[in-house]
């Protein structure tokens, strides 16, 4: 824990408690310091005050930030696969069926359980030690992620996230074959009025758009490439299975196994192996939070996954 001290400058007069440490205070969202304001580790002429308070030339601003709070969920052991790693952010490979956040049965074995007990530099997000998840892949997903380890590393990414300046590449295979090589989907999206772990089309969604690219077609299935424009809660399944054309091996949205005709036999068995959805996060590009320099990381499928991708591209595997 450490203290800061500030003095309001003539043209920082008639400016708002909290608007002024906003613009001082780089490392800690608007959120985060009106809650340091309302705690009182926020002193304004050495007492508390409202975020609101109207500052006045000559004033004297003393910041005390904690030190952020334990998570409740506990370092666990897991092997990760780490593309890249410094004091602002982590990239990993992560491995299909590893959920990201602990939940409702899944309070273990997560993604965040492992960067707990690997990241030994979290200097906290939100006031809490844990690694900032800025985007996730579902349950089955595999491939390229990033986490933020300090609340700037974590405003700063979820603002490109936000803005759309994250370039991202997933690749699936997916039942039929598509009329065209190229094309977009553009459908809102919402959460399901019945079932509440799915998402649905919806007129009255959130807006989403998918482009798409076929790269291989055989017996009846396909190979794409996916650039989501947006980042939508089950975007890229939802889109695909609306479009006709589901993720094999998606359960939940039309790809499952039983109910897709596979002409080939051991296209059938390379889905029925993966147990989860053909989908893969390739690659992922962002400015690095502090640097602003660009960078690029793009993973290969896992094995069970680049069979399935082989065969439709060759016919082996």
């Amino acid at each position: 824990m450490g203290s800061t001290r500030f003095s309001v400058l003539p043209e920082e007069s008639r400016t708002r408690l909290d608007h002024f440490l906003s613009r001082r205070l780089e490392g800690l969202t608007r959120s985060r310091i009106k809650r340091l304001i309302e705690e009182g580790h926020i002193l304004l002429g050495g007492e508390k005050a409202k975020p609101g308070a109207m500052l006045r030339q000559g004033d004297v601003i003393t910041v005390v930030v904690p030190d952020p709070e334990p998570s409740e969920a506990l370092p666990e052991a897991i092997p990760l696969s780490v593309l890249y790693e410094d004091s602002d952010l982590i990239v990993i490979d992560k491995a299909p069926h590893m959920v990201v956040h602990p939940a409702f049965g899944h309070s273990t074995g997560t993604l965040v359980n492992a960067l707990l007990h690997h990241c030994r530099d979290l200097s906290g997000i939100g006031g809490v030690t844990r690694p900032g998840i800025v985007h996730r892949l579902d349950k089955g997903t595999s491939g390229v992620m990033v986490a933020a380890k300090n609340d700037k590393a974590h405003r700063r990414l979820s603002a490109q996230f936000k803005d759309h300046t994250i370039e991202r590449v997933y690749l699936a295979a997916v039942r039929g074959e598509p009329g065209e090589d190229r094309g977009r989907i553009e459908k809102s999206l919402a959460r399901h009025p019945r079932e509440r772990k799915k998402i649905t089309v919806r007129e009255s969604g959130r807006e989403a758009v998918t482009d798409y690219e076929v790269l291989a077609r055989r017996g009846g299935i396909s190979l794409v490439r996916l650039i989501p424009g947006t980042g939508r809660t089950h975007q890229l399944r939802v889109h695909l299975a609306s479009s006709g054309h589901p993720i094999l091996g998606d359960a939940t949205y039309g790809g499952g196994v039983r109910s897709i005709f596979m002409k080939s036999t051991r296209a059938s068995s390379l889905v029925r192996a993966l147990g989860r959805p053909a989908l893969h996060a390739q690659k992922l590009v962002f400015d690095h939070p502090s640097s602003g320099s660009r960078m690029s990381f793009e993973t290969s499928p896992p094995e069970d996954l680049a069979d399935l991708f082989r065969w439709i591209e060759t016919g082996d595997g």
